[in-house]
């Protein structure tokens, strides 16, 4: 046998028992599935899918049918004070993606792929993907970071793909917050992060196109008033990615 053939054959043998010895399982759920399922079960691909179709506002993000938009926007955005400019969205907060996100906030962080995958697919089918010239995660306070280990915004920021944007952690956060889902309304969650947010020194936004990357949005509170901050540092432009929008009957 020459060398290739038994190189070959040594790789087949390792591939097998490392299948018979770890049997590949649903990142999600833990269900076993084959190789070829790219890390989810039909089950748990089935349920995403329900959570990423649907219509939804480019400008807020909530579920909207395309009909229903006036100059481009929903209804409920008439007469908001929207400080981002357009928001791409990987789908609504419920079943498999809710469980997937609240996961992945919570350790699981193997979850990047999958949900940096839905990610992308967000921003290839947003419209203002080529415009982009840095992704700005938002930032977590430096004391919830240390106990949670890492930023998730961040994790998923490193998981979108780009030509030419990079990633800038020049916006942080300087005010501990209450956690958003204590907030009762729209204006508790809006007072709750005032001011919360502030560019460092030798940041490079002045006069580019940014997009700010979250996981939920619920009111839009949070992102709204770090859109407000990078615009106020010189960003001409302030668009976000999110993996999930919530709270749809929330005004």
């Amino acid at each position: 046998m020459d060398t290739a053939k038994l190189k070959q054959s040594c790789q087949f043998a390792l591939q097998s028992l490392h299948q018979l010895l770890w049997p590949p399982v649903c990142i999600n759920c833990k269900q076993s599935i084959c190789e070829t399922d790219n890390k989810l079960c039909k089950d748990c691909w089935d349920q995403l899918l329900v959570c990423t179709a649907g219509d939804y506002c480019p400008r807020c993000g909530r579920d909207a049918s395309k009909y229903a938009l006036v100059g481009g926007v929903c209804p409920d955005c008439q007469g908001r004070e929207i400080h981002f400019d357009a928001i791409a969205r990987s789908g609504v907060y419920g079943q498999s993606l809710q469980e997937m996100v609240l996961a992945f906030k919570r350790g699981r962080t193997e979850l990047d792929s999958v949900l940096g995958f839905l990610a992308n697919s967000a921003l290839q089918g947003s419209g203002f993907n080529n415009d982009i010239e840095l992704f700005v995660p938002v930032p977590l306070h430096w004391s919830r970071r240390l106990v949670r280990g890492y930023n998730q915004s961040l994790v998923l920021a490193k998981k979108l793909k780009h030509p030419t944007a990079q990633i800038s952690t020049d916006l942080a956060r300087i005010r501990r917050t209450k956690w958003q889902p204590m907030m009762a309304s729209a204006a508790a969650r809006a007072r709750n992060v005032a001011g919360a947010f502030a560019v460092r020194r030798g940041h490079q936004f002045a006069g580019r196109a940014l997009c700010l990357v979250d996981d939920i949005k619920t009111t839009g509170a949070t992102l709204n008033e770090c859109a407000k901050t990078l615009k106020e540092a010189g960003a001409s432009r302030v668009l976000a990615i999110v993996l999930a929008v919530a709270g749809q009957n929330i005004s």
